[in-house]
């Protein structure tokens, strides 16, 4: 049996040396993840996101990734569960995200790359924070459909009550449920 191995994608664009509230909740999920377990973290907002330009309908191939968006193909390909942290944003995923979830769809087309198939051997989890759980519904389910469209193992959501700093640090119930929320 192989090693599990989590990719967390942090997509706050809160500024660098702030944890916010769902970055945090992730941290207390890794944690309680088995000792052997395999950890990467990158923090999106902090790397070089190109704006996707789609050709799907025009050329329809893409050429393999460059710089930093080669470092996170090559650590989504590698990871066994990629899990997003990502606080609610307008009832929607921020945007380092999006722009991260749009170069699937030229890493679907690199041609020899295998990418859909690749993934839908993983995992995919979602770990947000908002102020109110229904304000985040509308992001779980998109995070959920995508891992539908891949075939991926849907891992489900994590949500913790959010709004100031620290505010999810008196969520028990967010905090009980990260114990096992990466382990099932």
């Amino acid at each position: 049996m192989s090693v599990p191995h989590y990719l967390f994608l942090t997509t706050s664009t809160r500024e660098p040396g702030h944890t916010g509230n769902t970055e945090w909740l992730a941290r207390e999920a890794a944690a309680a993840l088995p000792s052997g377990a395999q950890q990467t973290w990158h923090h999106l907002a902090r790397m070089d996101l190109p704006p996707f330009v789609d050709q799907r309908h025009t050329s329809g191939t893409y050429p393999p990734p460059e710089g930093d968006m080669t470092t996170l193909l090559d650590a989504t390909l590698a990871a066994s569960h990629v899990v997003f942290v990502a606080p609610v944003y307008w009832y929607s995923l921020p945007s380092p995200l999006k722009t991260y979830l749009d170069h699937w769809s030229a890493w679907m087309r690199v041609p020899g790359l295998a990418f859909k198939e690749a993934m839908g051997a993983k995992s995919l989890h979602l770990i947000t924070t908002s102020g109110d759980r229904a304000k985040a519904q509308p992001m779980v389910d998109s995070v959920h459909l995508c891992a539908q469209f891949l075939g991926m193992r849907w891992g489900g959501a994590l949500w913790g009550k959010g709004g100031p700093p620290g505010a999810v640090q008196a969520d028990a119930a967010a905090i009980a449920q990260a114990q096992t929320f990466l382990q099932g």
